[in-house]
Parts: structure tokens; sequence; C-alpha cells
């Protein structure tokens, strides 16, 4: 749902994720680590010269064998303030993928709060993995992921953002509400953590061109070629990496992604909890 900020709070929010944003760049630079701007901090960069006007967060992407050694070796370098977040290493976490965040700061959502995570400021560290050139395998990597984030998140709170508005939404959410009573008393979240893993590196075996998230895998899989080797472009004043094809990468994933969404359409993560460091 779109969260109708004040104005000058979403840019001090936007200030401090640029902030963060660096701080991750720097650290890449000097692990080697190849990594570039994802979903809609890649579209802000290209569309529009750094943050999409009403967004509120920033989403970055990196190989799968990059990913494993940020979460190695990041923490280390990172300011004493950040905090590296995956599900083994934080309590009530339910994305399948890492987060940076500023532990000195609060960005609380009702799932966040249910789920008793203390979510600070972030940004969303997500790992691209090669898809099975095996069909078969292929699908049932998608079908085993999706699920088990979707399991994930039911695990950890009821409260989950929907699809849809109007009377159909509102079903999503009833359903939502009781499918999280369902998993919460019958799932292990560290074994669905384990087997999402599993089934997310399944394609190394037999790899084929093409890489996706496999925290969502109904998003578009993406030919390593639209991404790799990585070009650059300006993010509010700073020059940093998109996918080596940019026009092609929004495309698969945007469709017509120069033309501006009804408002009614632009979402962000409507935080009900916003608490700076100062």
């Amino acid at each position: 749902m779109a969260m109708h900020y004040d104005p000058e709070i979403l840019r001090r929010l936007q200030a401090v994720e640029l902030e963060m944003l660096l701080e991750v760049d720097r650290v890449c630079r000097e692990l080697s680590i190849s990594y570039f701007l994802d979903s809609g901090t890649a579209l802000g960069a290209v569309r529009h010269g750094g943050f999409i006007p009403w967004d509120d967060d920033v989403d970055i992407g990196m190989k799968r064998a990059d990913y494993e050694r940020f979460l190695k070796e990041a923490q280390k370098l990172l300011p004493s303030n950040y905090k590296l977040c995956t599900p083994s290493n934080t309590k009530g976490y339910a994305p399948l993928f890492a987060k940076v965040i500023r532990a000195d700061t609060r960005f609380a959502t009702q799932e966040t709060i249910e789920a008793g995570f203390d979510q600070g400021i972030f940004i969303d560290i997500f790992p691209y993995d090669s898809l099975s050139a095996n069909a078969h395998v292929a699908q049932e990597q998608k079908r085993h992921c999706g699920m088990d984030q979707k399991f994930s998140y039911l695990y950890h709170s009821g409260h989950i953002v929907v699809p849809h508005r109007g009377f159909l939404g509102k079903a999503e959410k009833v359903a939502c509400r009781i499918a999280h009573h369902v998993v919460s008393t019958v799932a292990s979240p560290h074994k669905v953590a384990a087997n999402f893993e599993v089934w997310a590196r399944k394609g190394e075996a037999e790899p084929s061109d093409d890489l996706i998230i496999m925290a969502y895998p109904q998003m578009q899989e993406m030919p390593s070629e639209v991404i790799f080797p990585v070009s650059a472009a300006l993010f509010e004043g700073h020059e940093l990496p998109v996918p080596g094809k940019p026009d092609e990468y929004l495309t698969r994933m945007y469709g017509d992604w120069q033309k501006l969404p009804p408002k009614e359409d632009r979402r962000n993560h409507a935080p009900v909890e916003l608490i700076f460091a100062d």
C-alpha cells in the first residue's frame, strides 16, 4: 500500500538510505564484490537519476557467490551501527534474503512488529541464483522457493501485503491471517529456510544462462548477459553500478518502464513507526 509521507520526512529517509548504500558500495569495492542496483532502485537510477520520488527503500543484487562472500565478510567492514540480518542470525526474520539495517533506527511495519523483528532503516540484498538448464528442475526450483518464502512470511505474521484492493483484497487479508495461525503451528522456520537454500542452488549443477531472485520467482528471470558485466548510472549524484543492459533489464522487469504508474499504484513499505537515529 502507499504511505503518504510528509515530503521532508521521505527525503530524510532517502538521505539515510543513500548514506547506507554508499557504505555498502564501499564494502563491496573493498571486497571486490560485483553488485548492481536492482528492481525499483535501478528503475529510479535510470528514470529519475536517483530514488523513485515515492520510494522508501533500496534494493541491490549480486550473484550467489558474491552474496555468500558478502554475508561472510561484510559485517566486520560495515560501521558498528549497521547490522547484516539473515534468517540464521535475526529473531523474527521472515525474508529469505539479507538486509543491512541501521540498528540505531526503527522502520516498523505491521508484519515486522507481529514477527518480533526489530527492523531499522534497511537495504535489501538479493542473491541472484542460476536456474537449471533442465526445464523440470527449473520449475521445481521456482515452485519450492516460492512456497518456502510464502511459508516464511506466513509463519512470522498474518499481516501480509496483498496484491489486490477492495473486496478481493479484504478476502486475501483474512486468508493470510488464517494461514498464519495454521503455518505457525506446523512449520519450522529453520527447516523452511534450509529447504529454500537447497532448492535455490539446484541450478548450480547444470546452470542455464538465466538468473533469478528465488525469493520472488514470479519476477522475470534475467539472462546473465543482460546484467553482467554491469554498467553505471548516476544515483543521487553518485555513479553506481546498474545492470549492463539497463533498458532490456527494465523492460523485462516492468514493461513500459518510462511511463509513470497511476498514483494509486505508487507503492512503498508503509511503516507504522519510523524513528531516525537522532
